[in-house]
């Protein structure tokens, strides 16, 4: 026992004699009511409590920060899991079996930040500081919390571009969430709009679309928008339908790939069948 204490003594002496003089110091300040060290004492406890403010604050921002990155992934989490609770409740009233439905709530969620974004306006593209290394790839979906805001087109290590909504390349199948209508949806410049709708099908403003399972390219049902109105073709059968879109392209700075891509094996079984 008492080697220890020697050994220790030996090695840290002069921090524990620092140690003792400090305490002692401070000792004799508390105790002392002479104005001078009373000045000194206060001057002391004051700079003391500045440094502790400082360094609450500092530890403070940064745990807040933590909260609010983890608060966007919950809400993520949970925009996806009240989309597919919405598909279960469906299904059910179809009398459609749920077994085997993939939970979208079980999707890898990779966060990202929006670092740039074009302002053409036929051409709406977002870059993320998320790449290969964080495992993005192309086909990847990539949503707010609030739904669908684009597909990632092209990666590189540490970034990758995605074509949003608004963009006119992109073309995306989906499914009106009530009346169970599927179609394409583009973005033709001025409105996110479903082409080629038959004037007979039932669809209302106010009506929820999502990805359809028949897409290629999104199979999982996300939200995409709401049904806002018409364009009306006055000759043919079809209508134009106008969508609101959920995601807020021009406000939304962090986001989240959802890490599923289309299956290259349904693809390349398609384009061969068409093609025969």
């Amino acid at each position: 026992m008492f080697r220890v204490i020697r050994q220790i003594w030996s090695n840290f002496k002069e921090y524990i004699v620092l140690v003792i003089l400090l305490i002692a110091s401070l000792v004799t300040i508390s105790f002392n009511h002479k104005p001078e060290v009373k000045k000194i004492r206060a001057a002391a406890f004051g700079s003391f409590a500045v440094v502790s403010s400082v360094l609450s604050e500092t530890f403070g921002i940064a745990s807040i920060r933590s909260e609010n990155a983890e608060l966007r992934k919950m809400n993520a989490e949970l925009m996806l899991q009240v989309s597919r609770l919405r598909q279960f409740a469906i299904e059910n009233e179809e009398l459609r079996s749920l077994v085997g439905l993939k939970d979208t709530a079980s999707l890898p969620l990779i966060p990202a930040a929006i670092v740039s974004r074009s302002l053409i306006r036929t051409q709406g593209t977002v870059t993320l500081n998320a790449g290969n290394s964080d495992g993005v790839k192309p086909g990847m979906p990539v949503i707010s919390g609030h739904g669908l805001l684009g597909i990632v087109y092209s990666t590189s290590e540490n970034f990758s571009i995605v074509r949003t909504l608004q963009n006119t390349d992109l073309k995306l199948t989906v499914k009106n969430e009530r009346s169970r209508v599927d179609a394409v949806m583009k973005w033709n410049g001025e409105d996110l709009i479903m082409v080629d709708v038959p004037k007979t099908y039932d669809v209302e403003p106010g009506d929820r679309i999502i990805t359809s399972d028949l897409s290629s390219v999104v199979a999982v049902p996300l939200p995409v928008g709401v049904v806002i109105g018409f364009e009306k073709i006055e000759t043919g059968i079809f209508n134009e339908v106008k969508v609101r879109p959920f995601a807020d392209f021009l406000r939304a700075e962090n986001v989240f790939v959802v890490g599923i891509v289309e299956s290259i094996q349904k693809k390349d079984l398609e384009l061969n069948f068409y093609n025969r």
